[in-house]
């Protein structure tokens, strides 16, 4: 792990078809909502490239290989626990915490528009602040930062639907938790958001939109 005192922790699966994207699968199929997968993370890693205190955290445990090569100059790697969603990222916070770590921020890979200013904006966040949430359109968040264990926001909370934010706030406001909050953004999930993402890449890229239409 880092040994930065601020930490950026992505979670991110193995790239492989039939175990990512598999709401755009449903529409594409497989193995090209496992290239969309691939096209988004590469895209948010390009983003976050300039940064050094990056860990990829990921899923399965045996995929280290499939990992390997998003990793950049003074990056690490590190495989997720078991558990559910909140058990991860309170095994995760809580590594980085075991260590010198004094401001954690974890993302997603389902976000392509996360950009280094967001994540610094996190880290001096949680200068003044015990959490930072990014919040997300469809009511979870892109984003959630610590500078101390906080295991009360993971347990039992109603992964995978519209109250995950709200709920994290709640809990957060409710135990005496200083709380920021960065810029909403939207997850990539559906085939819609895939669309609308790649029209808007496209379009700032001047490159055609590649057909990922199913013959």
């Amino acid at each position: 792990m880092s040994r930065a005192p601020h930490r950026l922790v992505v979670f991110l699966k193995a790239p492989r078809a039939g175990t990512v994207k598999t709401r755009l699968a449903e529409s594409l199929g497989a193995d090209a909502a496992c290239a969309a997968y691939v096209r988004l993370v590469e895209t948010l890693l390009a983003n976050l490239a300039p940064l050094r205190a990056v860990e990829l955290c990921f899923t399965p445990a045996e995929a280290a290989g499939d990992i390997q090569p998003w990793l950049r100059d003074g990056w690490s790697r590190f495989p997720q626990t078991a558990g559910d969603l909140g058990q991860r990222l309170n095994a995760a916070f809580s590594a980085h915490f075991d260590t010198d770590a004094e401001r954690v921020v974890v993302i997603g890979s389902d976000c392509p528009d996360v950009t280094v200013t967001d994540i610094e904006d996190a880290w001096l966040a949680l200068e003044a602040h015990d959490v930072v949430l990014g919040p997300a359109l469809d009511g979870g968040y892109w984003l959630i930062g610590l500078r101390a264990p906080q295991p009360g926001l993971f347990t039992a909370m109603p992964w995978s639907t519209d109250a995950v934010f709200s709920e994290t706030m709640r809990r957060a406001r409710e135990t005496g938790l200083r709380v920021a909050t960065l810029r909403e953004l939207a997850d990539v999930d559906t085939v819609a958001d895939w669309e609308l993402w790649t029209r808007r890449t496209s379009a700032h890229s001047g490159v055609p939109r590649a057909d990922t239409k199913p013959a």
